[in-house]
């Protein structure tokens, strides 16, 4: 028999899948919020931005397993201790490649109880094996923002791919323009003056620390700089959110 699956919940199994937990997990289906609402301070949340746009949330009863997960990491990841959201980003990323194509941003550590109330955020409950005790191990939540739940298979792929580029069709030849910015700072009208070959202006942003990238004069991102040919480009690290994007 042959059964199809929401994108929500192929995310979920492949989420799953993926967590590096002493006993595999699966999915034991769609369970009301009101269970991970306890643990929701504790979840890590990322954002997916491609054809679709959806939200995610981790919520985990138990992390014990981040530490050892994290130890067989330390010697592939540099700048010395690795975070729960190092170690649980390759199974988020996992998870939004239900979706197509797209960018998965940052993930965060942050209360989750905004996601868990929407009524469009589907919540699946994650359980040990039964050779792990069979006992609930998490939620992972989903919410696909405007579209709901959209059917993984390729009509309704192709239905969604054909509603955005008609309306994206509409503005797709508007000219917009896009600044890196890598720091700024503030001096008075005598120094600005008193510029010169050589002299060095001290930003206000660390080394290493990300690029915003603006359209339009608006925060849209942060990306790290690198050099492609020979030029100057930079790698887009994190999509940011509307509210987070107001500068």
């Amino acid at each position: 028999m042959s059964i199809t699956l929401t994108l929500h919940e192929s995310a979920a199994e492949r989420l799953a899948a993926q967590l590096p937990t002493p006993a595999a997990l699966h999915v034991a289906g769609i369970v009301p919020s009101q269970g991970a609402a306890p643990c929701a301070p504790l979840a890590i949340t990322a954002t997916f931005v491609g054809a679709l746009t959806a939200d995610f949330a981790l919520i985990l009863t138990d992390r014990s397993f981040l530490a050892a997960a994290g130890g067989a990491l330390q010697g592939a990841l540099p700048g010395g201790a690795v975070s729960a959201v190092d170690v649980l980003r390759p199974a988020m990323e996992q998870a939004a490649e239900a979706f197509d194509a797209g960018v998965l941003g940052e993930l965060r550590e942050e209360d989750a109880a905004g996601l868990l109330s929407d009524p469009e955020t589907a919540v699946f409950e994650l359980r040990q094996s039964p050779a792990g005790g069979g006992q609930a191990f998490g939620w992972f939540a989903v919410r696909v923002r405007e579209h709901g739940t959209v059917q993984d298979t390729p009509a309704a792929r192709a239905s969604q791919a054909s509603a955005v580029s008609s309306r994206l069709g509409l503005i797709s030849n508007v000219e917009m323009a896009l600044t890196v910015e890598i720091g700024r700072t503030r001096m008075s009208v005598r120094d600005a003056l008193a510029l010169e070959p050589g002299k060095v202006i001290e930003l206000d942003r660390s080394a290493g620390a990300p690029a915003d990238v603006l359209l339009n004069g608006r925060l849209i991102a942060h990306g790290e700089v690198v050099v492609v040919d020979q030029d100057y480009a930079v790698r887009i690290t994190r999509i940011l959110d509307v509210a987070e994007g107001i500068y």
